[in-house]
Parts: C-alpha cells; sequence; structure tokens
C-alpha cells in the first residue's frame, strides 16, 4: 500500500510539471513578436525571447512582475503574449537610488515620484490589443495586496545597479525580498543578466560596469531564500570580451562610446549585445 501511494504521489508531480510545462504557448508568442515594429524585431537576434520565456515558463494568463521595464520592450511582448486573464506589474527602482547614479537632472528625479502612474499612462498610449492589464509599483513599496501573486518575476538586465548600489541602501537586498514575498509558493524568477567573464576582477564585475559575476548572482538568490533551477545559454555571446577599462554600454544598442568614432561603431556593432547568463530560481512550495 505504501508503495502504491509513493507511486501515486511521484505521477501526480509529473503531471503537474508537464501541465505547467506545456502552459507555455509558443504559436502564441511567436505572433505577437511577428506583429512587433521593426526596431523591437532588430533585437531579437540578440534577446531571443521565443527561448528566454519558453525556458521562463510563462503561459498566457499568467501574473508576471518585470524589473525595470524601461522602455518597455519586453512589456509589449509580454502583455498581449499574457492577454486579458493575465496581468503584469512593472517594478522600478526606488526613488531613493536615483541620486545615487550622479547624472540625473533635479527634473527627472522629481518625475519619478509619479513614475507607477505616469509608467502606465504611457503603456497605454503604445495601442495594445487583447493585452493583460498592467499596474506599476517601486521596490521597497510593494502593495500589501500583491504578496503572494506572481507567478513569475524577470530581472531582465536589472540586477547589476541593484547590485552597484547595495551598500548605499540595501536595494538588491529589498528588491529581492519584494520578489519573494510577490510570488507564489513554487513561483519562478527569471534572470537575464550581463556576463562577466569568471577571469575579471571581482571589484570590476560589481554591477557599476553594467556586468556581473554568476557566483554573485547565485549567492544573491539562494541567500534571499531562492532554489536554483537551471541555466540556458540562448543569450551568451563569446564575441563580448570586455576589457577592464569597457562598459557593457560600449555595444549596441547603446553605443556610448563611439558616438564621434564611426570605425570603433562598427566594431562594437560587430560584437552585438553583451554576452548573458540566463537563470531561473523557483520560491520554495
Amino acid at each position: 500500500m505504501k508503495n502504491i501511494l509513493v507511486f501515486a504521489a511521484i505521477c501526480c508531480v509529473a503531471f503537474s510539471s508537464i501541465l505547467k510545462a506545456e502552459g507555455f504557448d509558443g504559436e502564441r508568442l511567436a505572433a505577437v513578436m511577428e506583429a512587433q515594429p521593426e526596431d523591437v524585431q532588430a533585437r531579437y537576434a540578440y534577446r531571443h525571447p521565443l527561448e528566454t520565456l519558453e525556458f521562463f515558463e510563462i503561459a498566457p494568463g499568467s501574473v508576471v512582475v518585470e524589473a525595470l521595464p524601461g522602455r518597455g520592450w519586453y512589456t509589449k511582448i509580454l502583455a498581449p503574449y499574457l492577454g486579458p486573464e493575465g496581468s503584469l506589474a512593472g517594478a522600478d527602482y526606488s526613488q531613493d537610488m536615483y541620486p545615487l547614479f550622479g547624472f540625473f537632472s533635479e527634473e527627472q528625479l522629481k518625475a519619478k515620484e509619479t513614475w507607477t502612474t505616469d509608467w502606465v499612462a504611457g503603456t497605454a498610449e503604445w495601442g495594445m490589443e487583447d493585452a493583460a492589464p498592467i499596474s506599476a509599483f517601486v521596490f521597497g513599496s510593494m502593495p500589501e495586496e500583491m504578496k503572494g501573486s506572481a507567478d513569475t518575476v524577470l530581472f531582465i538586465r536589472a540586477l547589476h545597479n541593484l547590485f552597484r548600489f547595495e551598500n548605499d541602501g540595501q536595494f538588491l537586498t529589498t528588491a529581492l525580498q519584494n520578489a519573494f514575498d510577490v510570488l507564489k509558493p513554487g513561483g519562478t524568477v527569471g534572470i537575464v543578466q550581463h556576463h562577466a567573464r569568471q577571469e575579471m576582477p571581482d571589484e570590476w564585475a560589481m554591477g557599476q560596469n553594467g556586468y556581473l559575476k554568476y557566483r554573485f548572482v547565485m549567492d544573491a538568490m539562494k541567500g534571499a531564500g531562492f532554489e536554483f533551477v537551471g541555466a540556458i545559454d540562448a543569450n551568451a555571446n563569446d564575441l563580448d570580451q570586455p576589457s577592464a577599462d569597457d562598459l557593457v554600454w560600449r555595444l549596441p544598442p547603446s553605443l556610448v562610446t563611439s558616438k564621434e568614432d564611426p570605425e570603433l561603431r562598427e566594431k562594437m556593432k560587430a560584437i552585438g549585445e553583451s554576452n548573458r547568463m540566463t537563470l531561473k530560481f523557483r520560491k520554495p512550495e
């Protein structure tokens, strides 16, 4: 009798995993991607949204939190893919973190005070049809009612500044605690992050140059209570070989170091976007 119960339990777990894996809808996502404007599609070769979102097990109807959504490159794909039955929340850095960058004007810092409403209003102007409802919050001020509601939290090129300024206000600690709290038991965290080579100096790879080392991310996530699930190489780029004098933003699409140097600009374009780790973690059941 005991063996039968054990076998039944194993079957239930396996069947649950299959259902979750089958929740991803590749055809639906491909259709959403095909409908995107040319400037969005131009980045597919570097960002691989189809492979990435499949690895993160994101299904239509899911509740997703997207950290640092910025101008909405992934938002414009996620919202119509999730559909009206799902929901998408953008999560920005704490307002206290932005002065630490040192280059934001007083006007820009003032605008951060209304980011949650401004960003949601901005997404309404994108004309997305049959899209998930969109909301927003700031790390450190997550609404209490959101706790335990999300299926997935995404940190896509969003961790480096949290690491960079951690000692100035525990911004990384707060963001990861919010991620843990907002997830349902068994919910996942998907990370895509500029990946520093192992031989680079640790002090260079603490976020200020855009890159992080694999072990830094692993240690932070495990320290925050998450379990490591796996990794894929979909967003790796072996051509990205920065020196200790380089920033990740020398590469496309930013190209900040070659605005006045056409020859260098073409070299950076030939490298493509950065080498990135793609990791998946899970909140324990």
